[in-house]
């Protein structure tokens, strides 16, 4: 479970996603591309879910606005991509890099385990479609950057196992209410080399990565052993994170190295 819980309930959705970066104004807040160079454009997995706004309360697709500055700041363009049947090898044709967002936890049985009684109610059609979205992603080799939940994705995705519940009162205490504290990236990983020997970051998650994927290696963790990042090997940029980088404005150093990544790819 990640911190996009705690977003989902704000009373005006759409507010979300119909502030996504189409102007003037909205380019010149972010980082300036190259000469040369466009902007990436950078695939977003949002949900559905219910929300209000003006005389409205229906169904509709979301995405926390955090996700959608902290592309824009770093030089890329948000698309929203929300759950349908099909069309994730056509979509990720057109994009430059794929963030998973943070959400829900992930159905215990694409790992192959029952239920936790603390696990949240399973959330299939938003799982097929981000595990349709990845796997294009990476036979792609687009820059894929995974938050929370979609770290979690990336792992059982690839083979691995969640723990479904950790000790109250550690990674998420307050509802609604990020955690802060302290994170170790492994010496001489791609995110040791972002964020350097130690960094602080803000996280909402009562699951964690058990057993790693196929592939996959842990660069970063707490100092309680939870396994805070994930890299896989052999991808020009796949990588995920425990915690929520979207909500700190003042650190894009994670989303300027992920569109970097992307950047390259618009050369194709």
């Amino acid at each position: 479970m990640t911190g996009t819980d705690v977003t989902r309930t704000a009373p005006a959705g759409t507010d979300v996603t119909r502030t996504a970066p189409a102007g003037p104004d909205v380019t010149a807040t972010g980082t300036t591309p190259p000469d040369g160079h466009r902007r990436p454009l950078v695939g977003i997995s949002s949900y559905q879910d219910d929300a209000a706004w003006s005389v409205w309360n229906q169904r509709a697709c979301l995405v926390p606005q955090t996700y959608v500055d902290a592309v824009v700041r770093a030089g890329g363009t948000p698309v929203l991509l929300p759950p349908q049947p099909g069309g994730a090898g056509h979509l990720l044709d057109a994009l430059d890099g794929l963030v998973l967002a943070g959400g829900p936890d992930v159905d215990p049985s694409r790992y192959a385990a029952a239920p936790h009684p603390r696990t949240g109610p399973p959330h299939h059609t938003r799982d097929d479609w981000e595990s349709r979205l990845l796997h294009a992603a990476l036979a792609r080799d687009l820059p894929v950057l995974g938050v929370c939940r979609g770290m979690q994705l990336l792992n059982v995705e690839l083979g691995g196992t969640l723990v479904q519940h950790l000790p109250d009162d550690s990674h998420q205490i307050v509802p609604a209410r990020f955690v802060r504290h302290r994170v170790t990236p492994v010496h001489g990983s791609r995110l040791a080399a972002v964020l350097g020997p130690a960094t602080e970051v803000s996280c909402y998650h009562h699951q964690a990565v058990d057993r790693i994927g196929t592939g996959l290696r842990a660069t970063a963790h707490s100092a309680d052993g939870t396994v805070e990042a994930l890299e896989l090997t052999g991808h020009r940029f796949a990588l995920g994170v425990q915690w929520h980088p979207e909500t700190d404005s003042d650190d894009l150093r994670l989303f300027h190295a992920f569109i970097t990544a992307s950047q390259r790819e618009t050369a194709r």
